[in-house]
């Protein structure tokens, strides 16, 4: 008789244990350091509340950057304000009997001279005297007379930015206020856009007013 050759017995794949017949093999088991959790989703209330202070933070600086860039042409914030200038004092029309000698008199509806300054004033546009319609001239004359009747009507501050900006024209650029009888203040800039008579300005390229209204 020839030689006998024994096989080894069959074992499971890749287990290495005996593999039995109908029963799926058992595979190996993965150890970890605890159960597996799903991060969870912020709300939008969680995002606004840790993006908001950036939010805040790059208004902040857009807002004095903006100021910084076209001083004068709007309102200082109020850690910008110089010292207001306190003016108690009767207006005329420049240009009239007393001429420019005058001490204290209104040039046109946005500029007026005072203590030998020409003062622009901010945050409003008014027609030119020297127009190019009838309709622009007739509205000129109207916000210069309103804005002289306003000056008249009583005491009022002067108030520039911190660092005294001017015009290129060399006008100090100023906003024009009275304080009221309930410690609010009265800007003249607003007056004279609540009639008609002047618009926003913050600088910059100005639009013609003979197809303006």
């Amino acid at each position: 008789m020839g030689r006998i050759v024994k096989f080894p017995k069959r074992k499971g794949r890749g287990t290495g244990r005996r593999y039995r017949p109908g029963k799926a093999p058992r595979l190996p088991k993965f150890h970890t350091r605890g159960p597996i959790r799903r991060k969870s989703r912020k709300t939008w209330g969680q995002a606004w509340r840790e993006t908001r202070p950036w939010v805040l933070f790059i208004a902040l600086v857009t807002v004095v950057t903006i100021g910084w860039q076209s001083p004068g042409f709007v309102g200082p914030p109020a850690f910008l304000e110089g010292e207001p200038e306190p003016v108690d004092q009767d207006f005329s029309r420049c240009g009239g009997k007393s001429g420019w000698g005058d001490d204290a008199c209104v040039v046109d509806g946005d500029t007026i001279r005072f203590d030998e300054r020409r003062v622009r004033i901010v945050g409003m546009d008014t027609p030119e005297m020297a127009s190019r319609c009838a309709g622009e001239a007739a509205l000129a004359e109207a916000a210069t007379v309103r804005l002289q009747a306003w000056l008249n009507e009583g005491p009022f501050e002067m108030v520039a930015r911190a660092d005294d900006p001017v015009d290129r024209y060399g006008r100090d650029l100023m906003t024009l206020r009275r304080e009221q009888p309930d410690g609010t203040y009265e800007d003249v800039a607003d007056v004279m856009r609540a009639e008609g008579l002047a618009r926003s300005y913050s600088g910059g390229l100005r639009e013609g007013w003979c197809d303006w209204g």
